[in-house]
């Protein structure tokens, strides 16, 4: 199953886009679909059974003696064999639609997690964690139980109606007739539920809500030491308050929306008799063979509770139907995010310099909105360039366009001479190493998370990263040293120490391009230190791009970039810039200021 062929057909929803889905493994739905009509067809066996033992009674009486005990046994074995054949066919058609189902579900978790690797970064960030999780956990989930469960029930559903209604008329259509009244009367209170457009509705904004109550508990937990330390609790945290409102909201409406038309499908279908009993008066008082009119009644009074069943089981497949169509809508809105294109014609870089050419970027697709403005620099091989500037200024903007985490909205990105979108992404994760200021390790072992840089590196070859970035004497008071696994056994690492296993894994990979998103904002001075020395042999003829916030940290660099709303305001060495007196000379007076300050007044 590939990615392109689920946007060829995106327009597909419901049992539709689950068959698509799916159609590596049609061979196996098919055989599911044809065992379970069979299973329904099974079903009606034992009724007819008991129908004609019935009336092999009913010839004979009141005399007994005349009773052909051995046909009654022959129809007896028939209504077994129906049952068994029922169960039996059942339980292969459940098991062929599950090797289907399941071979679906890994290829379509596959497909997902590959395909949010390759959209751009920012729809992470405004589609939120949450919502991503209920989509993988539930929605893909449900796929899987619509096609190991409800499809073998829906074929069921389509088939035993068929037979029912041939049954109901083969034997009399008189009676045939009133039962259909009672079919048709259900299927009407069943279409007022289901078939509207509010239930629809009600079912598409309680899904909606379902996954904004997601995304919003998800930030109230990773944000529950802010929230312990200002004293606030769940109902103080308005964005969650607000979630769980519009779940209570919609979820009764969705509930509440069954309230006249479930009972009266219900009653309905229970209550066949109240149609079939006057008919059967109506025609036992008129008939002149009462004996055969007898049978046949028995045979339907028999007969309606098969009907309930039924008609139970489409209501079932109906409601499964109206979650798949939601479930399948939200799964693709992900799917049909455009990826990150790729060349079809990918170039080798000849060098590592890093080269900005009048790029322009913005989040919101407005031109108005641009986080850069015409940038343009050149981050050339075996130097520093450190980009600083104030917050919102455009500095974490510059690394993420280098990661291609998005592409530019104009001008051009290249890495020794060839523009990143004429690169192939796994070249470009190659060429470039990041630590960022947000670091994310993996519930795995120490070894496992710097390992990421280099998935070849030997446990020795882990070692001497570690200690590079200072972070192997920490790492052996572990109680499993480097196989120690992270958020484990009440293992937790400081920011410092997260920070230098990041670096760690960078210094692994040992790639000709570093960026670094202020790589020692978590260190005290003393480590400070230790990894700027530990920098100075990482950096050895590479490229480095630091964005820096301790203006301490860059002293020596080769370029400085002073950024301001999303423009280059000045760039040089150092010295130069702070005789110049220009904005990078305040930002130094500010920072060493910030550095000398001291609380004066008297302790109370």
């Amino acid at each position: 199953m590939s990615n392109t062929k689920s946007k060829k057909t995106k327009s597909k929803t419901g049992l539709a886009r689950c068959m698509e889905l799916a159609s590596d493994r049609k061979g196996l739905i098919f055989l599911s679909a044809l065992l379970s009509s069979l299973a329904a067809i099974a079903s009606f066996i034992p009724y007819i059974a008991v129908y004609f033992m019935i009336r092999e009674i009913l010839n004979v009486f009141p005399d007994l003696v005349q009773l052909d005990m051995g046909r009654i046994m022959n129809y007896g074995w028939l209504a077994l064999a129906g049952i068994v054949a029922n169960i039996l066919l059942y339980f292969l058609a459940i098991f062929s639609s599950h090797i289907a189902a399941f071979g679906t579900l890994y290829d379509l978790k596959v497909l997902f997690a590959d395909h949010i690797t390759k959209i751009p970064l920012g729809y992470h960030l405004t589609i939120g964690s949450g919502r991503l999780r209920k989509i993988m956990d539930e929605n893909i989930e449900s796929v899987e139980g619509f096609i190991a469960h409800q499809f073998p029930d829906f074929v069921a559903s389509i088939t035993a109606p068929i037979v029912m209604v041939i049954i109901l008329f083969v034997v009399d259509w008189r009676f045939g007739l009133a039962s259909l009244a009672g079919i048709i009367l259900a299927f009407i209170a069943e279409f007022i539920g289901f078939g509207s457009g509010a239930m629809k509705e009600n079912m598409g904004k309680y899904q909606k809500a379902s996954e904004e109550m997601n995304n919003a508990s998800v930030e109230y937990v990773r944000g529950m030491s802010v929230v312990k330390a200002f004293n606030q609790t769940a109902s103080s945290f308005k964005k969650l308050q607000e979630a769980i409102s519009g779940y209570t909201e919609w979820v009764l409406k969705f509930s509440l929306g069954w309230q006249n038309c479930m009972p009266a499908f219900t009653t309905i279908i229970n209550n066949i008799y109240l149609i079939l009993v006057p008919v059967g008066i109506l025609i036992g008082s008129n008939t002149s063979n009462f004996k055969e009119f007898s049978m046949k009644f028995i045979f339907y009074l028999l007969f309606v509770p098969a009907i309930a069943g039924v008609l139970n089981k489409i209501m079932y497949i109906s409601e499964s139907f109206m979650q798949i169509d939601g479930n399948v809508a939200r799964m693709d809105e992900i799917l049909n995010i455009p990826e990150m294109p790729e060349t079809a014609n990918p170039q080798k870089p000849q060098g590592e310099d890093v080269v900005f050419d009048h790029v322009s970027f913005t989040y919101t697709g407005n031109n108005e909105e641009k986080a850069l403005e015409s940038v343009s620099f050149a981050a050339k091989q075996g130097q520093i360039t450190a980009i600083v500037g104030p917050s919102g200024g455009g500095k974490s903007t510059i690394a993420n366009l280098i990661s291609r985490f998005w592409d530019v909205t104009d001008g051009k990105i290249t890495i020794g001479g060839v523009d990143l979108r004429d690169m192939a992404q796994n070249d470009l994760m190659r060429q470039v190493s990041f630590v960022f200021q947000d670091i994310f390790l993996f519930k795995q072992s120490i070894l496992d998370n710097i390992r990421m840089g280099n998935r070849n590196a030997t446990e020795e070859q882990v070692i001497a990263a570690a200690k590079a970035a200072q972070c192997h004497e920490f790492i052996s008071k572990l109680p499993e040293g480097y196989h120690t696994v992270v958020g484990t056994k009440g293992v937790h690492l400081s920011g410092g120490e997260r920070q230098r296993i990041a670096i760690a894994r960078a210094i692994i990979k040992d790639s000709p391009i570093i960026v670094l998103d202020e790589a020692t904002a978590f260190s005290d001075p003393e480590n400070e230190y230790l990894i700027q020395k530990a920098f100075e042999k990482l950096m050895q003829n590479k490229t480095v791009i630091i964005i820096a916030h301790r203006l301490s940290t860059i002293r020596n660099a080769d370029k400085i970039i002073v950024m301001e709303k999303g423009q280059i305001v000045e760039s040089g060495k150092h010295d130069d810039l702070v005789a110049a007196g220009g904005r990078y000379f305040q930002m130094w007076n500010h920072y060493t200021e910030a550095i000398n300050w001291k609380l004066n007044g008297k302790a109370v």
